[in-house]
């Protein structure tokens, strides 16, 4: 989808609505931008917190709230160097075309980088944004051996970016980390966005998976933090059964559409798990 990482801290900016200009740059599969109607009211009052997403993902609800101060960690270690490439100021020189010859060269190019423990460099960096931006549905997959499998996406036009300053700026005090969710240090007063991966088939967003288990790890760990805390899940039956036999306050909202792997956008219902919060 290391080691527990300290607080991160710095001071506090009288403009927090600037990364609410900027854009995500990559395209997400279960993305959240569309919550963020619905996540404002909430935050706009705790915005004195730090901001922690366990799961930060395609960056929407981060973008979309500017926190001051916040940790956002994700278990994809391709995701996290694409964001710390960022906020270093990428550019990128790579070849970028939607042809199928091209997508499959660099798919190979990239798995080799693994292979050979370059994940970590810009090249891995521009090879990470060029698949997601041309893969299937923007999905973001890799085999139980590691592999990146997304098969080529389409799309019949892509505006492919090669310059990724404006991130930089934005990104220059937000921490960045790769760990498993629950080796986050929280604070106590810590404002805690955790978005799993669905409760759903189709959960292999890095090596490993993410299934039952984690699902239960994540709503017990957070229902154990003294501060606010917004959950967010499909609305499957034994996920609102969960949520709800930890005290979690509930709230249904119809998502805009799902992305799964068979390309299924049937509209879904979701569920707002809320801890620790009065709108």
């Amino acid at each position: 989808m290391a080691t527990p990482q300290k607080a991160f801290e710095f001071l506090s900016s009288s403009a927090p609505a600037e990364g609410q200009n900027v854009k995500p740059p990559l395209k997400w599969a279960g993305g959240k931008r569309w919550q963020l109607p619905h996540l404002r009211p909430y935050w706009e009052t705790e915005r004195h917190r730090r901001l922690v997403e366990p799961f930060c993902g395609g960056l929407a609800v981060a973008l979309g709230l500017a926190p001051a101060r916040t940790q956002l960690n994700d278990v994809n270690p391709h995701l996290i160097n694409f964001y710390r490439h960022l906020r270093k100021g990428l550019i990128s020189n790579l070849r970028q075309e939607n042809e199928s010859t091209v997508f499959y060269a660099h798919r190979k190019e990239f798995n080799d980088l693994l292979k050979d423990g370059k994940s970590n460099t810009p090249r891995a960096a521009m090879l990470f944004y060029y698949l997601n931006r041309t893969g299937y549905n923007g999905l973001c997959r890799f085999n139980q051996s590691g592999e990146y499998n997304v098969p080529f996406g389409r799309y019949k036009n892509i505006g492919y970016r090669t310059n990724f300053l404006e991130y930089r700026k934005v990104f220059s005090q937000w921490k960045f980390t790769n760990t498993h969710f629950d080796k986050i240090i929280l604070q106590p007063d810590d404002f805690v966005y955790a978005d799993p991966p669905y409760d759903v088939e189709f959960r292999q967003y890095s090596k490993g998976g993410f299934g039952w288990e984690e699902q239960e790890k994540t709503a017990h760990w957070l229902a154990q933090h003294q501060g606010p805390v917004i959950l967010s899940n499909q609305a499957t039956p034994r996920i609102v059964k969960l949520y709800r036999q930890l005290g979690y306050g509930l709230r249904f909202l119809q998502a805009p559409r799902k992305i799964s792997c068979n390309g299924d956008r049937t509209p879904a219902k979701e569920v707002l798990a809320i801890r620790n919060l009065q709108k």
